[in-house]
Parts: structure tokens; C-alpha cells; sequence
């Protein structure tokens, strides 16, 4: 019984409550030890608790300034960024505090408030509406201080539309031509909508006037289509000058005041383009009918794209014909099809409206076809066989003043008014191909087979 005793003992000092002991022992930081009875001795337990407690103070203070000094940095950083990037946000995201009141600008043209122009066209008013297109709607409207304006609203407010209501605005607050439209303004890119400021145009466009609702025989005079022409031709060398290529001649886009004068409008797709390079690559954006057939099929923009598409203009001018008719011949529904096979065949009077005098005046009859051989140039499918603005400008304006009489003297006419090509005296403009260039071909008809025929952009005149 003893002996069972001892071995209890035994177990008790060095089994499960030895275990225990040494467990306890060492959570208060002693060392564990026996003396000669075999007996649990624990020293330096209290010193070791201190030591214990000691380090782990150290520790959490640690942790403590680290998580300070973390949460101080990244609030420093997220001060920052939210001042340089959304700067404009936190006073433009909630319409009722987010307009800048008059005399605020922005890209150096003034801000106007949602609310003023929402005013100024009845609250968009579909009856003040001037035209629609492919990139928002364009409405009349009058300001606070008497002014009238168009203005354009923007389809949508996603990414692609912010830069293009921003590539408008920067190329036009960069511009001052007289055949320009003025930009007058416009709204934050940050409000609920975009929206574009300009001078109200009163007269409608050159389509409109020429095959439009506007139109009626004989209502443009010849002499006021070649002011129209030499007018448009001078906006375009001066933004080619800028280094800025517009991507969108077209009648539609070609305002004219109660005087008839030039307004040239809509940037949205216009494309800054350094004089030092020779093409720009992108994707082909522009109206069928009037899309250069080299950008579309290569995607290289060039200047010579703008040039395309005003000897589109021109022939538009001379025929009174709109740029692309699906109910004309199949391989006549582009116009620039329809005007190159006509001047090939030097049959002039079959593509130049009548009501303009071509049968009854001779100076008619000669600038007219001078002008024919113009665009035909300006129509060539190889770009470097065009030339360029200030070449169509210059050329432009020695028509309207006559200087070009060897044309007159060296061409004859049957009674019908087609060119007699024995009888003309100017073999330079064989290098233009008029005559000898049979491997000319037509316009891409893809662009009109894949296409819907609508504006793309819309106009800002009534």
C-alpha cells in the first residue's frame, strides 16, 4: 500500500501533474526545477512574467505606430489624387451644385450652366430642334442677354463622347477664321450632359439649298456657289494650316448666313495632324459619299482626305445633286461616280444643272467646267494625284476673276456643250489624268453598299 502510494506521488510530481506544473511554470516566464525529494520548484517566475510583458508592449506599440503612420500616408496620397483628378467633380457631380455660374471658363471659352440653356431652348423643346445626326441633336435657343445660339447635346455621356465633345472644343478655341462657326461656349465634360455652345446660323446649309427642303431652281446663282466654294475652300486651307484635318465635308456640315456667307461647322471628328508626318492611321470615320476611298480601304488620314471630300462638295455644286442617291444607277448612287464617268466622256452638260446657265452663258459654261476639272482632281483615288487645299483654293480664285482665259480660248463646244478634246490647248492637265487617265476607278461602292446614307453629324443652323 506504500509503495502504491509512492508511485501515485511519483506520477503526481512527474507525470500528467509534473506536465501541468511545467506548463504553468513556463506561462509566467520561470524555469522549472526538482529538489532532492523529487519535489516541483518554479524560480524566477515573476521576473520572466515582467520580461514577457515587457516584450509584447514593445511589440504592440510597434504594431500601433506602423498601422498610424500607414493609415497618415495613404490618406496624404488619396488628399492628393482627389485633388489633382477629381478636382472638378466634387462641384460638378450633383446638378444642383455642380454648374459654374457665369463667368467661369474652361479650355478658355465660358461654362454655361445646365440650367441656362435648358432654359434658353424650352426645355429642349423637340419644335426648337434643328437637326439631328450621329452624335447628338442640335436645337435653337436664345441666352439671358439676347443672344441666339445652337446648341448641341450630346448623345450619351460615356468616355468616346467626353473626347469628342473635348477634341471640339479645343480645336475650335484654337481657331479664328471667318468661315468658321464660333464656338461660344459650352458645359463641364463633368455635367449630367454634354453640351456645346455656337452662333446660330440663320440660313440653313448649302444641302439644303441645293437639294433640299430649301431648294428651288435656279436659287443659288452660279456666282454665289462660287463664292460658297472659294469660302469653304479658304476655311479648309486655314485649318491645314493649323495642322488639323476636319474628316467631315460635307453640304450638311456648310452653314450660310442670311448673306450667304460660309460657316463651316461641326469638329467633332476633326483630328489634329502635325505637318511633319505623312499620315495618321485610324479607323475610317467620315459620311458615305463623301469618304475618301484611299483612307477607307488603307485607314492612312491624310490632308488630302479633306480634299476628297470637297471635290465631292464641288460636284454637289455644279449638278445639284446630293452626294448619294440609292435610287440612281447602281454604279452612279456615289456622285463621285456619276461625276467622274460624265467628265471622262467630257459630257458636262449631262452632270452641270441647267437652271445654272450653262446652256445660255459661255463664262458660265467655261468656269463651270473648269470647276468640273477641278473636282475631278480633287477625286483622284491616289491621293498624291490631288491637290492640295491651297492649290484648289488658288485655282478657285482665278476662275472667279477670269484668269484662267486660255481655257476659254483653247476650248470649243458642239451645240450641246461637250468638250471638242482635239481643240483643247492645255496639255498640262494631262498629268491630272482628264483625258488620258482610263485606269481612274470609280469610288469604292462598298462604302455605299455597307452604309446607311444619313448624316453623321448633325447641323447647327435653321
Amino acid at each position: 500500500m506504500e509503495k502504491m502510494e509512492e508511485r501515485i506521488g511519483s506520477v503526481g510530481s512527474d507525470g500528467v501533474g509534473g506536465a501541468l506544473n511545467n506548463y504553468n511554470c513556463h506561462s509566467r516566464g520561470g524555469t522549472c526545477d526538482h529538489d532532492k525529494n523529487r519535489q516541483f520548484h518554479c524560480s524566477n517566475a515573476e521576473k520572466g512574467i515582467q520580461s514577457t510583458d515587457n516584450r509584447n508592449s514593445a511589440v504592440g506599440c510597434a504594431v500601433i505606430i506602423i498601422i498610424f503612420v500607414t493609415f497618415i500616408i495613404r490618406h496624404h496620397y488619396k488628399k492628393k489624387y482627389a485633388s489633382s483628378n477629381l478636382h472638378g467633380r466634387n462641384r460638378y457631380s450633383d446638378s444642383s451644385r455642380s454648374e459654374v455660374e457665369g463667368g467661369s471658363v474652361y479650355f478658355g471659352v465660358p461654362v454655361f450652366s445646365y440650367s441656362e440653356l435648358e432654359e434658353a431652348t424650352n426645355n429642349f423643346d423637340l419644335e426648337k430642334e434643328l437637326g439631328d445626326g450621329g452624335f447628338g441633336t442640335v436645337y435653337h435657343g436664345k441666352l439671358h442677354d439676347g443672344r441666339e445660339v445652337a446648341v448641341k447635346r450630346l448623345y450619351g455621356h460615356n468616355y468616346k463622347r467626353v473626347q469628342q465633345f473635348l477634341n471640339e472644343v479645343e480645336i475650335l478655341t484654337r481657331l479664328r477664321h471667318k468661315n468658321l462657326v464660333p464656338l461660344y461656349g459650352c458645359t463641364s465634360r463633368h455635367c449630367r450632359e454634354l453640351l456645346l455652345v455656337y452662333e446660330y446660323i440663320p440660313n440653313g446649309t448649302v444641302a439644303d439649298h441645293i437639294h433640299g427642303h430649301r431648294a428651288t431652281p435656279g436659287s443659288l446663282t452660279w456666282a454665289t456657289r462660287m463664292s460658297i466654294a472659294i469660302e469653304t475652300a479658304s476655311a479648309l486651307a486655314y485649318l491645314h494650316a493649323s495642322e488639323i484635318i476636319h474628316r467631315d465635308i460635307k453640304t450638311n456640315n456648310i452653314l450660310l448666313d442670311n448673306n450667304f456667307c460660309v460657316k463651316v461647322a461641326d469638329f467633332g471628328l476633326s483630328r489634329l495632324f502635325p505637318n511633319d508626318v505623312s499620315h495618321v492611321s485610324t479607323a475610317p470615320q467620315g459620311t458615305p459619299g463623301y469618304l475618301d476611298p484611299e483612307y477607307h480601304q488603307c485607314y492612312q488620314l491624310t490632308s488630302k482626305s479633306d480634299v476628297y471630300s470637297f471635290g465631292v462638295v464641288l460636284i454637289e455644286l455644279l449638278s445639284s445633286l446630293p452626294a448619294v442617291d440609292i435610287f440612281r444607277n447602281k454604279h452612279e448612287i456615289n456622285l463621285a461616280n456619276l461625276a467622274i464617268n460624265k467628265i471622262q466622256k467630257c459630257a458636262f452638260h449631262e452632270l452641270i444643272d441647267p437652271h445654272l446657265g450653262f446652256q445660255s452663258d459661255n463664262v458660265v459654261k467655261t468656269m463651270a467646267i473648269l470647276v468640273a476639272e477641278l473636282a475631278f482632281r480633287c477625286l483622284q483615288q491616289d491621293k498624291e494625284m490631288r491637290p492640295s487645299m491651297d492649290e484648289v483654293l488658288e485655282a478657285l480664285m482665278k476662275i472667279q476673276t477670269g484668269e484662267d482665259v486660255r481655257e476659254d480660248q483653247g476650248m470649243a463646244y458642239d451645240d450641246g456643250g461637250i468638250l471638242n478634246v482635239q481643240q483643247r490647248a492645255s496639255p498640262d492637265h494631262d498629268e491630272v489624268g482628264l483625258l488620258n487617265c482610263k485606269s481612274l476607278q470609280p469610288s469604292s461602292e462598298a462604302i455605299t453598299d455597307n452604309w446607311i446614307s444619313r448624316s453623321t453629324t448633325p447641323n447647327i443652323s435653321g
